[in-house]
């Protein structure tokens, strides 16, 4: 009762030192906590071990936390990224049914995922010969190859090439094409360096023509709950639709996001999705186990529930820079 707390009020900090007869609490001894506004009357609180980093850079607010549930957490302008005991969840969501849905990914190109963890789960196919990660933050990616030792591995593999760099400026310079894209970027949120990245405009004129004949891109496309669904899942699915013939939304649960989380992969050539050919794939072309994705439960990630699926078909916002849809949050820009 009487313990001192600190919290991350509003996605900032303040901090809370007396207990309830006024004493002065010793700070090695507070319990502390990180609290994520998930919407004006939401919100999510973690109890904290320790905070390993806290720091502004050029782009975004970057919080690596040691939380006592989720172990390791990057936090980006307010929003979490990335947990260590479930971002396998996410990535291999992100990264897998692209790769296993290509007849032969040799190359590959990440927009965003300064952490590492794309890279590390790419660099698992065995047919991968070069991974290219772009992230606009060197700050983010320097603290995460300090502190991420579970991706150290992947930032030594002689097949990354890591640049740092807009992820936009870095495709439009670049001749060579690939045969998968991803975006494992920051949500978008309102003076966010990433919502430019979520656009039609680019999807069409820069990210599409960067594709080999057969080419997939695959993006995190934010949170797709039954409640939360419509700040930007159907929209960048909707958006997608208008560059790409086929387009694939699935989703899975996510517990360190508080909610279920979405991904939209595409192509101009069919998916041919098969859950007993996944699973050959994965045995075939994956070093090692996957702790969360097999065929089955890929098909099942693609079926939403009624309510998602309507919004999905008739959906009619598309993604521009003068009409964006924006997460709850704002970013470093919006502040200054």
């Amino acid at each position: 009762m009487g313990e001192a707390v600190e919290f991350y009020h509003s996605n900032g900090v303040s901090g809370i030192n007396h207990n309830e007869s006024g004493k002065k609490i010793d700070e090695n001894h507070m319990c502390c906590w990180y609290e994520e506004v998930i919407d004006d009357n939401l919100k999510w609180s973690f109890a904290l071990n320790s905070v390993l980093h806290k720091g502004t850079s050029q782009y975004q607010d970057i919080v690596l936390l040691d939380t006592k549930h989720f172990g390791k957490a990057l936090v980006i302008d307010g929003k979490m990224q990335s947990a260590e005991v479930d971002e396998f969840i996410y990535h291999e969501c992100l990264i897998h049914p692209a790769l296993l849905c290509h007849p032969n990914p040799k190359t590959i190109f990440i927009m965003g995922g300064g952490e590492g963890s794309a890279a590390r789960e790419a660099l698992r196919h065995n047919s991968i010969e070069k991974v290219v990660m772009c992230d606009i933050d060197q700050e983010v990616v320097d603290f995460c190859r300090r502190y991420l030792t579970v991706n150290q591995e992947a930032f030594r593999n002689k097949k990354l090439n890591l640049v740092i760099n807009d992820a936009k400026a870095e495709l439009e310079r670049r001749n060579e094409k690939f045969d998968i894209i991803v975006g494992d970027l920051a949500d978008p949120v309102e003076g966010g360096p990433c919502y430019q990245l979520y656009t039609k405009s680019f999807y069409e004129r820069i990210l599409k023509p960067k594709l080999n004949v057969n080419g997939i891109f695959v993006t995190q496309a934010g949170p797709a709950g039954i409640f939360t669904h419509k700040e930007v899942f159907s929209s960048i699915y909707n958006t997608i639709k208008q560059v790409f013939k086929y387009v694939v939304a699935y989703a899975a649960h996510v517990p360190s996001f508080a909610d279920t989380w979405g991904w939209v992969m595409a192509s101009d050539q069919p998916f041919c999705i098969n859950a007993e050919e996944i699973d050959k794939k994965i045995d075939k072309r994956i070093d090692g186990e996957l702790l969360y994705l097999n065929g089955a439960s890929f098909i099942s990630s693609t079926t939403m529930n009624k309510s998602v699926s309507l919004s999905l078909l008739h959906e009619t916002h598309i993604y521009t820079e003068e009409d964006a849809r924006f997460i709850h949050g704002h970013g470093v820009a919006y502040r200054d």
